[in-house]
């Protein structure tokens, strides 16, 4: 009878305390919590993003650019004109990330750093900055059309601030001021060092599915150069252990310098390009 009485008059007590500890639960949001997936793609269509290859993970991106559809099956819809990337991308750990490339466009060899500055946080710090960094070969320069040709001249260099917020649950966005340094370039007028701003977007469409654009706005490009800006659509599908990218793009190469300063395709007359990217985690 004793404890009876005594769990009675203690039930008020312990009832104004549970009340209590669900208000704290309640007006306490866990702090620091970050904004995920502002892209599943290590890149939004030609552009880095700011995603990053996870401590240990290991990925290949296999992209691949057909040639210009003008032709039609002349070549195939640009079958008979593609050119090939394989990237090997490793995390070092969740906020570094190296990789190492070749593209047969130019033959071009590539080592690449990746690093995460800050993190987008809800109440908290507005954005995700990633810093990514490359140093490129071109190997297909040839002595016999330029016989002054140098090693040094088959360098080149990129660096980039990439700058995303994810708006909400379906949008994000992307600024990437660029800066990129090619020791030899087509144009004699064309600066070696040029300078970009890109632009990007993925918005989702499904559980999977999403879509995805890019543009590169070139701000020092010569007054006679025949390349144009480079702008892309596609769509991103995201299936288990690997994201597909399919897309058509004004730019054949695939390394940032390329696809920035050497875009020869244009919209408004037909000569664009389909490619993907695939992204294999191992």
């Amino acid at each position: 009878m004793k404890h009876l009485l005594f769990i009675f008059l203690c039930l008020p007590v312990l009832m104004y305390s549970q009340d209590d500890l669900l208000d704290e639960i309640d007006t306490n949001p866990p702090e620091n919590q970050f904004a995920e997936a502002a892209f599943k793609g290590l890149k939004i269509v030609n552009f880095e993003s700011t995603k990053l290859v996870a401590e240990k993970e290991f990925t290949l991106i296999v992209s691949h650019r057909f040639g210009s559809v003008e032709n039609g099956f002349d070549s195939f819809f640009g079958l008979d004109d593609a050119v090939t990337r394989l990237n090997f991308v490793y995390g070092i750990s969740d906020a570094i990330n190296i990789g190492v490339s070749r593209s047969s466009f130019q033959k071009i060899y590539e080592v690449s750093g990746k690093y995460r500055l800050f993190r987008q946080q809800e109440n908290g710090f507005p954005f995700t900055i990633v810093g990514f960094n490359a140093i490129l070969i071109n190997t297909a320069l040839d002595k016999d059309n330029l016989p002054l040709i140098e090693f040094k001249h088959r360098i080149g260099y990129t660096a980039q601030v990439l700058i995303s917020r994810k708006v909400d649950t379906n949008f994000s966005v992307q600024l990437a001021p660029t800066f990129f340094h090619d020791n030899y370039v087509l144009i004699d007028e064309q600066d070696n060092s040029q300078f970009a701003l890109g632009f990007g977007g993925r918005y989702k469409l499904g559980k999977r599915w999403s879509l995805n654009a890019d543009y590169g706005w070139h701000l020092n490009r010569a007054s006679n150069s025949p390349f144009k800006n480079p702008l892309s659509i596609g769509v991103d599908l995201e299936t288990g252990g690997h994201v597909f990218q399919m897309h058509f793009t004004n730019a054949q190469p695939m390394n940032t310098n390329g696809f920035l300063g050497q875009g020869s395709g244009d919209w408004t007359d037909g000569t664009f390009y389909f490619g993907f990217n695939l992204s294999r985690v191992f």
